[in-house]
């Protein structure tokens, strides 16, 4: 008895995320407001944290079983993006981020970006 076995690997393509011209154009209009840091801390650890990780290193309980791994919102190149691109990505998503738009108002999205600038390194 002959048996024969097939692997395929598939390499998954991961292109760089880029928020596009008019995101990076957006004003936060809360940047700065740290009275509304307390209610975003709340938020990530609601919405975020599974992923990204309660401190926002991308290392969250389900970060392991994605494809790409969740961004690390300490780094440099996280940090290095405009409000408005941080949160365009927060409300859009991509791939097995969903997007927030529904989800979360207006201003609670812009609370995150600001929570996320407390992250970096």
């Amino acid at each position: 008895m002959l048996i024969l076995f097939s692997v395929h690997a598939y390499a998954q393509v991961i292109t760089p995320w880029v928020a596009p011209p008019e995101a990076n154009a957006l004003i936060n209009p809360i940047a700065g407001d740290k009275d509304k840091l307390a209610n975003a801390h709340i938020l990530y650890n609601n919405y975020c944290a599974q992923c990204h990780g309660y401190k926002g290193k991308g290392d969250g309980p389900v970060a392991a079983m994605l494809n790409p791994h969740p961004a690390d919102h300490t780094s440099p190149s996280v940090q290095s993006q405009t409000d408005g691109a941080l949160f365009w990505k927060i409300k859009t998503g991509r791939g097995q981020m969903q997007p927030y738009a529904d989800k979360l108002t207006e201003q609670q999205r812009w609370s995150l970006v600001n929570y996320i600038r407390t992250l970096k390194n």
